[in-house]
């Protein structure tokens, strides 16, 4: 979820630079930087951590009269979050900030490291400022040297690059990842990856497609593609900070439900390689002599960590169980010294969970925390962390963080099983091509969205919702209860649906609403069973599944798959939705839910 910010004009350029990183804050990040560019000279500052960190690093540091800069804030894909990782990334008189990933950068590497360029950073971003410089040293041209390069690369960016031998511009591209240009009445231009920059600043923009690339100086912008000049559509810049930072949607919640797609990009970059997985963060031998694997967590993180179960049993061959933090504390729990501690929070600040994380760390065990917030109280304290990688999560009910959680533990499962040699190499490099997939199963189709609206409106009533599915759908049917209870106030519960006869199915009638997850590849007979249980007890049905089921009373029908995992995340934004949708017929204040806190950091 990096940042990119540029500006050209008289104003202070450290200041102007630092608040428009600090406009994007919300996205996350673990460090930040700038480059100014003026009289022909390049200062540059970085620092891990916080904008305070950076401000400390440029306080003695002031820009005068005209010049240039660019910013970024950085979210480690790539290697660790150290200065030298973070952007701006530099050559020997250009710098670069990127957001996205330059998919064939080993390649670029090699080829630029026999011609005996050296590079600093472990990053994908540092081969753009290098190929440039090569190119510009071949064709002595700074517009066809950067023409060069991004036609070299492949891959999704937004770039920005300035260079000592072309001062007064600085030069951009978007393929895949978005970038803004921005102008005002006093010929200033700003460049930001979100509106939220621009806003007070610009009153046009101009929204660049993919593909196209060009430069900015004071006396205009440039803009082409496929090597030919193209005219600038401008558009007036109207809104507030907090709306640009929604991008467009009603809520912080839809937003985050829509952008899962990008974030599990984020998740698996440079972790899902095409015959094996990699986390650079861990030392495999760290997984020696483990016998079994405990996770511990509340809440969304405890419904991820319980389909965690299920994967690293059915994957990795070795015993996994599951506590809820709270109730773990106070067991009195039997610990072996040859298990491995998983300690799941989207926070790292989870009062319950980090106690337990203490308990584990006192009775000897491996820890390993999978978390979105670096540097926080868990991530500190435990062995080692695998980042989520989801940014800022501003809506209370989780949905991205539960999204990229799933699928760390998913991966991870597949990282032990290649430890443990209980995975065939055809089916680990089946996997793979799945979670590949996923990216483009997470993007939401503005029909089923339109279809999920209507069908709302007609589950505002009743006495309650059972949400049921099978195996590592019975914790995605939690997770879907535990939505739609959080943001609607509507008492819902999710049962593994084989449970119904064992009591639960004494409450069906015509005001009991049934939400069914029936994937094709896992148990559908069986679900198929129970669901027509629920319907002969005359409960209402809505069927979610990619084959009709003529029972139901509503029905969404998903996608056909030949992976559960496909399915699961398919069905995932289908219940998210629906607790959306709902909760905004019923007036709810959806970001907000009462009684609710993002991080819950006291018992």
């Amino acid at each position: 979820m990096c940042g990119i910010v540029g500006y050209i004009g008289a104003n202070e350029i450290k200041s102007t630079l630092i608040e428009g990183l600090r406009d994007l804050e919300y996205r996350g990040y673990d460090s930040a930087g700038i480059a100014i560019l003026e009289d022909n000279s390049i200062k540059s500052f970085k620092a891990v951590g916080k904008l305070i960190n950076l401000e400390k690093r440029t306080k003695e540091f002031q820009s005068k009269g005209f010049g240039l800069g660019i910013g970024h804030t950085r979210w480690a894909t790539h290697g660790k979050p150290t200065e030298l990782n973070a952007h701006p990334h530099l050559g020997k008189f250009s710098y670069v900030v990127h957001n996205g990933i330059i998919e064939n950068y080993q390649e670029l590497k090699q080829s630029l490291q026999s011609n005996g360029i050296k590079f600093l950073s472990q990053t994908d971003t540092e081969v753009i400022v290098h190929l440039f410089e090569k190119n510009y040293k071949e064709f002595n041209d700074p517009m066809i040297a950067f023409e060069k390069t991004v036609q070299s690369l492949k891959g999704a960016y937004a770039i920005l690059l300035i260079s000592k031998v072309d001062p007064q511009k600085i030069y951009f591209a978007k393929s895949g990842s978005p970038m803004i240009v921005g102008t005002n009445k006093n010929n200033e231009i700003f460049f930001g990856s979100s509106d939220a920059v621009l806003i007070g600043k610009a009153n046009e923009v101009i929204y660049l497609e993919d593909e196209e690339y060009g430069y900015a100086s004071s006396e205009g912008i440039k803009l082409f593609k496929d090597q030919k000049e193209i005219g600038l559509n401008k558009k007036p810049l109207v809104g507030d900070k907090l709306s640009a930072q929604k991008g467009g949607y009603r809520f912080f919640m839809e937003k985050e439900i829509y952008e899962q797609s990008e974030v599990v990009v984020d998740t698996i970059l440079g972790r899902v390689l095409d015959d094996k997985i990699k986390f650079d963060e861990l030392d495999i031998s760290f997984l020696d002599d483990i016998e079994d694997i405990k996770i511990c967590a509340c809440g969304t993180s405890y419904h991820a960590g319980l389909s965690g179960t299920y994967l690293f049993e059915r994957v990795a061959k070795i015993r996994c169980d599951i506590e809820i933090a709270s109730e773990f504390r106070y067991k009195e729990p039997l610990l072996n010294k040859n298990t491995l501690f998983i300690v799941i929070t989207q926070s790292g600040e989870t009062a319950d969970t980090l106690e337990a994380l203490k308990m584990a760390k006192r009775a000897g065990l491996k820890t390993l925390a999978i978390c979105n917030v670096d540097n926080s109280s868990i991530v500190r304290l435990a062995d080692y962390t695998l980042l989520t990688r989801a940014g800022i999560e501003k809506g209370v009910a989780s949905t991205k963080a539960f999204a990229t959680q799933s699928m760390v533990l998913w991966m991870l499962a597949l990282y032990i099983a290649s430890h443990k040699n209980t995975i065939s190499k055809e089916l680990l490099k089946s996997e793979i091509e799945a979670i590949r997939h996923i990216p483009s199963v997470l993007v939401v189709n503005d029909k089923l969205h339109e279809k999920i609206k209507r069908l709302s409106k007609r589950y505002l009533h009743g006495h309650g919702f059972f949400f049921i599915g099978r195996d590592i759908f019975f914790p995605l049917a939690l997770e879907g209860a535990l939505k739609l209870k959080e943001i609607s106030y509507l008492h819902a519960e999710g049962y593994p649906a084989g449970e119904m006869k064992h009591g639960p199915i004494a409450l069906a009638d015509s005001e009991l609403f049934t939400i069914a997850l029936m994937p094709k590849t896992l148990l559908y007979d069986k679900i198929k069973s129970n669901v027509e249980e629920l319907s002969a007890r005359d409960a209402t049905i809505l069927a979610i599944s990619p084959i009709e089921f003529e029972l139901a009373d509503d029905f969404i029908k998903t996608n056909y798959s030949n992976h559960p995992m496909s399915e699961f995340f398919e069905m995932m934004v289908i219940t998210q939705l629906l607790a959306l949708e709902i909760s905004v017929r019923l007036d709810n204040d959806v970001d907000m839910p009462r009684n609710l806190a993002k991080s819950v950091t006291v018992e």
